[in-house]
């Protein structure tokens, strides 16, 4: 023990190890603050700094919206942001452990963060560097204080694993450049699509989006990490939204990922998908409020990786079997079997794309400079472990490149790119034939298929019951006398996760992939997630909370006849 947290104090490598074959100012004025900083505040305070991180994501990115035609916004931005991670006391006991009791309510997963010079100046940038690094160090003895102060007053905690854990230091040098951009391309393709829009007088607001951004990432710290690593993250999306007569709003709509302006779909391609993004809305409007069901479902592809990304990923995440504020639902359970043996899940941050689409959780190195690791988490339906940051807990004392965060907040395991796997594919259609025989199995009039779902929320805190609620945006009830679907709207899908996984019966041969941004403590921050179909002998539905607003009293002036 002794051994492994000398590891952890303050060691700057030597001036060769440093040295890059890249002339870069902000990396040099990172690497000589952060040598400055570190040996000159390891023992400024009777409770010592052992480590010091900085992490700046400069930022390039372009934004255009159209709407009705026309564009609405449009801006390019540069942004350098700095979040400096300081750590006093010990690896054992740091400034970041939670604060339980009464004072629980303090617990925080912020972070010290400032903007940067966009100009490689050396003492701009460094004066700003020296100036976050010395509110963080003071934020962070302030809080060890009230941290010692806590383990005095509080029960032991069940989960003693020390707050922070080794890592090797790491050094690479890849940086993602900007793409060259055809603007007036651009903003030609979105206005044309846009206006597709404008004749359905049903349709009371729309979007038509694009949005480029590169993001670099500057890594260096008191262990000897020097990590450069960038992505391109390009989509390309649109919107379209209406109320109905009882108040509910309704919106359709689909976004498309890319690494690279080339990788997106062709235009004819994307006004396809309007067309039946319409048809969809307007059979959503026409659609009565639908009552609460419980009975047979079945998630189409994409929806099923939302739903896995929803109740069992966040779940999943290491800190959550650590936290005494949390329902640590599978905490105790790894080695048991947690849902049907022919599903296994794993998490691969090191996929870029699957299946010739791009993979919006791609990345290289994680927010607290380890190495992203594919990290195995159910096997043959048995958990097997959990996606780590450098926050250990009881048996999975090691980080497995989970550690992400968004600028301001501080980094907690996080997924990437989720991907579910199954030993029990059938055909789609041979899988929709037998959601029927479970309706007439279960003597039900009708079943429901999924095919949307826009997120939610799954509950993890123990103050609150621990189960989950996805929003249903678009589904339809099926009959198994052959009669034509019909849409529903107004549910929810409700539930626990171990009662939900153990009604799974099969699986699609249909893998699709979720692309989104995932919001959690530690920030927004993007992710994927890969799954076939998924065929449930029961779920259970509620009605969604909904405004009352009326419908507007005029049709749109757009769609007025003109002589």
């Amino acid at each position: 023990m002794k051994n492994l947290i000398a590891a952890f104090f303050l060691t700057l490598p030597c001036a060769a190890a440093a040295q890059t074959p890249v002339r870069d100012p902000l990396l040099s004025a990172l690497k000589t603050e952060l040598g400055r900083s570190a040996e000159k505040l390891k023992n400024a305070e009777s409770s010592p700094l052992f480590y010091l991180g900085y992490e700046v994501y400069d930022s390039t990115s372009y934004w255009l919206s159209v709407r009705e035609g026309a564009v609405s916004d449009e801006s390019e931005a540069r942004q350098r942001r700095l979040d400096v991670d300081a750590r006093v006391g010990s690896p054992a006991l740091d400034n970041t452990h939670e604060l339980k009791g009464d004072s629980a309510a303090a617990n925080t997963k912020g972070q010290e963060v400032s903007t940067l010079p966009v100009e490689d100046d050396q003492d701009a940038l460094r004066a700003e560097i020296w100036n976050l690094t010395d509110r963080a160090f003071k934020v962070a003895l302030d809080k060890y204080a009230k941290v010692r102060m806590n383990k005095s007053v509080t029960a032991e905690e069940e989960d003693k694993s020390e707050d922070f854990s080794p890592a090797p230091a790491e050094k690479t040098y890849s940086k993602a450049a900007y793409p060259a951009l055809d603007k007036e391309k651009f903003r030609a393709v979105l206005k044309r699509l846009s206006a597709k829009f404008k004749p359905f007088d049903f349709i009371y607001d729309s979007d038509v989006f694009f949005n480029v951004e590169t993001e670099n990432r500057y890594q260096v710290n008191s262990e000897g990490s020097e990590i450069v690593s960038g992505n391109t993250y390009v989509y390309l999306g649109y919107s379209v939204y209406t109320r109905t007569k009882d108040g509910m709003g309704l919106s359709r709509g689909k976004t498309y990922n890319a690494a690279d302006p080339a990788g997106l779909p062709a235009e004819q391609d994307i006004s396809r998908d309007m067309d039946g993004s319409v048809a969809e809305l307007k059979a959503l409007s026409a659609a009565p409020q639908e009552t609460p069901y419980s009975g047979p479902m079945l998630l189409e592809n994409r929806a099923a990786a939302v739903f896995f990304h929803e109740i069992l990923g966040h779940r999943l995440e290491g800190h959550r079997q650590k936290s005494e504020q949390s329902g640590q639902t599978f905490a105790a359970m790894v080695g048991q079997k947690i849902m049907p043996e022919f599903l296994t899940v794993y998490d691969d941050p090191g996929l870029d794309s699957f299946g010739g689409e791009t993979l919006r959780g791609f990345y290289r190195y994680d927010d607290e400079a380890v190495a992203a690791h594919r990290t195995s988490l159910v096997e043959n339906g048995v958990l097997k472990g959990f996606l780590m940051g450098r926050s250990p807990i009881k048996n999975f004392p090691a980080s497995n490149g989970h550690g992400r965060r968004s600028p301001g907040y501080g980094a907690v395991a996080r997924m990437g790119n989720l991907i579910v796997s199954s030993s029990n594919r059938v055909p789609y259609p041979r899988l929709r034939a037998r959601l029927l025989e479970e309706v007439k199995k279960a003597g039900k009039s009708f079943g429901i298929v999924v095919t949307d779902i826009s997120g939610g929320q799954t509950i993890t805190d123990r103050e609150l019951p621990q189960s989950f609620s996805v929003n249903l945006t678009m589904g339809y009830k099926v009959y198994p006398d052959g009669r034509p679907d019909e849409a529903i709207r107004g549910l929810n899908l409700i539930g626990t996760p171990l009662q939900t996984f153990s009604r799974l019966l099969a699986t699609g041969d249909d893998d699709a992939i979720f692309n989104g941004t995932c919001g959690a403590e530690s920030g927004w921050v993007p992710v994927s997630a890969v799954s076939p179909s998924l065929l449930f002998s029961e779920m259970e539905t509620e009605k969604v909370q909904k405004a009352n607003a009326r419908p507007p009293v005029l049709k749109p002036p757009y769609t007025d006849k003109r002589p």
